[in-house]
């Protein structure tokens, strides 16, 4: 039966070895390189000292913790709401239903939506604030990107809730707790691992976003995924925009780091 394992793990682990490890090996390699081909670490003493990387990486890091902000304050509610619904499922399929559609007709329909003659300027029009300039701006920016990750916080959110025992509410306010006391005391602590969960999974791609800033940022927010794609399609220099790639990647692991799950001490091993 073990051997029978081992077999089926095989296509898992061919999987990740071609398309995760290698591919980080050829980024971290291909780093050390100059435009020129030549082998060199001036890629990564440029990055440290450039005054514009580091202000790319500081928006990177700003506007990614903006979107897992204002994703955690809308999703959180929801996913508590929701499990209180009689029809949970349902109302959970129809949240996770737009990340079927393809991110760039997304932009675009919400390029139709800021525009100048779209929706929201029509409405403003109509009212008599009349027609304001909202594509291209860090709000539209801010919007859009927290449209999109908004179910991939609401879903590890909504399953850590749904995981707590009821029978622990029950008590808590058998006990004499108010709601407010069991949310803060009960609920909210038993469902800070589906937090964490959403965090990694908005932090750690919108760290990256490079498609949004240019539709709908009109390229006035500048991050490290808008350096990378630069580096690579237009100057041609996969060196420097490997080296902004590692930087993503060793970003990325402490983010899992931080919010991972942390072992209790003494626990017993199994």
């Amino acid at each position: 039966m073990t051997q029978s394992k081992r077999f089926y793990t095989i296509p898992y682990f061919l999987w990740i070895a071609l398309f995760v490890i290698a591919p980080v090996i050829l980024i971290i390699y291909q780093s050390f390189f100059d435009i020129n081909g030549q082998f060199t670490l001036s890629n990564y003493q440029q990055y440290l000292t450039s005054g514009t990387y580091l202000s790319m990486t500081f928006n990177s890091l700003f506007y990614a913790l903006l979107i897992t902000l204002f994703t955690l304050v809308i999703s959180y509610p929801t996913a508590y709401f929701l499990t209180k619904l009689k029809h949970k499922q349902l109302w959970l399929m129809l949240i996770i239903l737009p990340t079927w559609i393809n991110l760039l007709l997304k932009a675009y329909a919400f390029i139709g939506i800021f525009s100048i003659h779209g929706g929201i300027n029509n409405f403003l029009d109509t009212i008599g604030i009349g027609t304001q300039q909202l594509l291209f701006t860090n709000f539209s920016f801010l919007t859009v990107a927290t449209y999109i990750e908004i179910p991939f916080m609401i879903l590890p959110i909504f399953n850590a809730l749904e995981e707590i025992n009821p029978s622990l509410v029950f008590a808590s306010r058998d006990l004499g707790a108010s709601n407010f006391e069991t949310f803060r005391r009960v609920i909210l602590p038993l469902s800070l691992n589906g937090v964490k969960s959403g965090v990694q999974a908005v932090f750690i791609p919108s760290l990256s976003l490079f498609m949004l800033t240019r539709l709908i940022g009109g390229n006035r927010v500048i991050t490290l995924g808008t350096a990378i794609e630069q580096h690579f399609l237009v100057t041609q220099n996969w060196g420097m925009g490997s080296t902004i790639g590692v930087v993503l990647i060793i970003a990325m692991f402490v983010i899992m780091m931080l919010t991972g799950e942390k072992k209790k001490k003494g626990a017993k091993k199994k």
